[in-house]
């Protein structure tokens, strides 16, 4: 079909692929060009696959994580957009995954509208971040002192507390504290959370994290 998004799907469980093509397939403008085990193999097919989009499994035990399979394939193939499929507890491999050069990332417990619209997204060029409801909710950023929103950029950038301290001349300790403040204000977990509400409210780029 004319116009069909051409997408890739990458998961060391075939059952789990399977049922995805079958998911993605109901939607007429969608196509599984298809379907890898590894990121060695994805790596292999892809010139003859030629995807718009691959869908990356996280978790792939063995060989080449999800991660490093997407820093290869942008590496190699830089047109191909890449969307994470991650499990909401795996916040800590979220920020590698978007500075690997991935578009955007969907959790595991999405729905198939929500995993299509990200296709759809990133096939055109957008971002697609799938956090939680919680994220990007609740409290404005604007609510943030000007000191505890330039912590939360420093965040954004893959800096430590000492590394914080020292761009913004301040000890660690204030750090600290402005990170628990403004993770409070904002109704945050953690830091990977902060992130990402910043990243979907636009107060940094996926460009600026690379």
């Amino acid at each position: 079909m004319t116009g069909q998004i051409a997408v890739v799907l990458v998961d060391d469980q075939l059952l789990v692929a399977n049922n995805l093509q079958t998911c993605l397939e109901s939607f007429p403008d969608i196509h599984v060009a298809g379907i890898a085990i590894s990121g060695e193999e994805v790596l292999e097919k892809l010139p003859v696959w030629n995807p718009q989009v691959v869908l990356m499994d996280m978790q792939m035990p063995g060989g080449m994580d999800g991660v490093t399979a997407t820093q290869q394939v942008k590496s190699r193939f830089p047109a191909i957009q890449i969307i994470g499929l991650t499990n909401s507890a795996d916040e800590g491999r979220i920020l590698g995954l978007l500075r690997a050069g991935a578009s955007g990332y969907v959790r595991k417990d999405a729905s198939g509208e929500v995993l299509v619209s990200a296709i759809r997204a990133v096939a055109s060029g957008q971002h697609y971040l799938d956090a939680p409801p919680t994220i990007g909710s609740g409290n404005s950023a604007e609510e943030l002192s000007p000191r505890e929103t330039d912590v939360m950029l420093q965040m954004a950038f893959g800096r430590s507390n000492k590394e914080i301290a020292e761009a913004l001349t301040i000890t660690e300790e204030t750090v600290k504290s402005h990170v628990g403040n403004l993770l409070a204000k904002l109704h945050l977990e953690n830091r990977t959370q902060a992130v990402v509400y910043a990243l979907k409210r636009g107060l940094v780029s996926l460009e600026e994290l690379g």
